[in-house]
């Protein structure tokens, strides 16, 4: 290889670096291993173990390997026992947690939404599993939500009613309902037993102290509590609390300047974040807790590692080619290298 084509390789992965968003994260199932999905569409996997050691080097903080899984942007990673779970433009594709951990990684099934009469290829932008049914769930840019039977790999119901794409997919945690968030503005409730319209719909925008008219009405992320009392949503309205019993907002979290792109509930709190360099944590109540400095200068996905007590961390990722670490998660540890 000649030494011009080795200077333009390197800045080629400059001009990637410096591009890069990392839209999507998910935690093994034992919680040692990091995965995180980038707009290239390549997985890099981190071990956690490493990365948290107390000899931990600058080895530590970069992916112990990468693979490519897509042509383009990869939107979603979810995970089953067996299964890593991959969606972006196309196919959806499943990978062996065995052969990850190997370093040898090759899509063993895929998922491919029936084909619509207009559309070419559609992205999945949310990917959402029920274990106890082993049903997948995704949601995308042909405005429609699928179900989808991993023992046979076949789609048993198609959810529609949105008006224009599906950005986010959610479970409840005490029923088998799911929850989808849209462009269209609204966050629809559906059951899986009841084919048709959705069961619920909400439609911030509709309601003067969510609607932020100046910034759209779509709605980008959306998360139901454990206890299926509570649902957040967020995105060109504010970041508003509904009461799920009465389907109306009870608060609404003062965001004046940023557009909510990822929201979880954990134990007491919510923790969002979005198009600043912050993650921000609430009270139930709507109080500010503390605001959490970033990397990135939009985050597109929070995650917790709730598998492993040992390597309990929340990582943070977006806009950046560094993913952030929080061991005490009010405060940023170290970050990740995705190289």
């Amino acid at each position: 290889m000649s030494l011009t084509t080795n200077y333009q390789e390197e800045i080629l992965k400059q001009r990637q670096q410096l591009h890069m968003t990392v839209f999507a994260q998910c935690v093994s199932p034992d919680g040692k291993y990091l995965l995180a999905g980038n707009s290239y569409g390549t997985i890099a996997v981190y071990s956690l173990n490493a990365a948290l050691s107390p000899d931990a080097n600058e080895a530590a903080l970069k992916p112990i390997f990468t693979f490519k899984a897509y042509d383009g942007a990869i939107y979603a990673l979810t995970t089953t026992e067996k299964f890593l779970i991959s969606a972006g433009l196309g196919e959806i594709k499943a990978w062996n947690w065995s052969e990850i951990i190997k370093k040898s990684p090759r899509v063993v099934w895929t998922l491919s939404a029936p084909k619509s009469s207009h559309l070419g290829l559609t992205e999945t932008n949310g990917l959402a599993y029920n274990s106890k049914d082993n049903v997948l769930y995704s949601g995308g840019g042909d405005n429609h939500m699928y179900a989808w039977d991993l023992e046979t790999g076949t789609c048993t119901n198609t959810f529609q009613g949105h008006q224009d794409y599906i950005h986010s997919v959610a479970l409840f945690n005490q029923s088998q309902q799911i929850v989808s968030a849209s462009e269209d503005g609204s966050v629809r409730i559906w059951d899986p037993r009841n084919e048709g319209e959705a069961v619920g719909i909400l439609e911030p925008y509709k309601h003067d102290e969510c609607k932020r008219s100046q910034l759209g009405k779509w709605i980008s992320c959306v998360a139901v509590d454990s206890g299926d009392d509570w649902l957040v949503c967020g995105g060109g309205p504010s970041l508003s609390l509904w009461h799920l019993r009465s389907l109306s907002p009870t608060v609404t979290f003062d965001t004046p300047n940023t557009c909510p792109q990822i929201v979880t509930f954990h134990d007491s709190s919510i923790i969002s974040g979005g198009n600043s360099a912050s993650i921000d944590h609430w009270n139930i109540n709507g109080d500010l807790k503390t605001r959490v400095p970033c990397t990135s200068s939009s985050v597109f996905s929070i995650v917790i590692n709730t598998a492993s007590q040992h390597n309990r961390v929340l990582s943070a990722a977006g806009t950046s080619p560094n993913i952030d670490i929080y061991t005490n998660f009010g405060y940023k540890a170290f970050s990740l290298q995705f190289c």
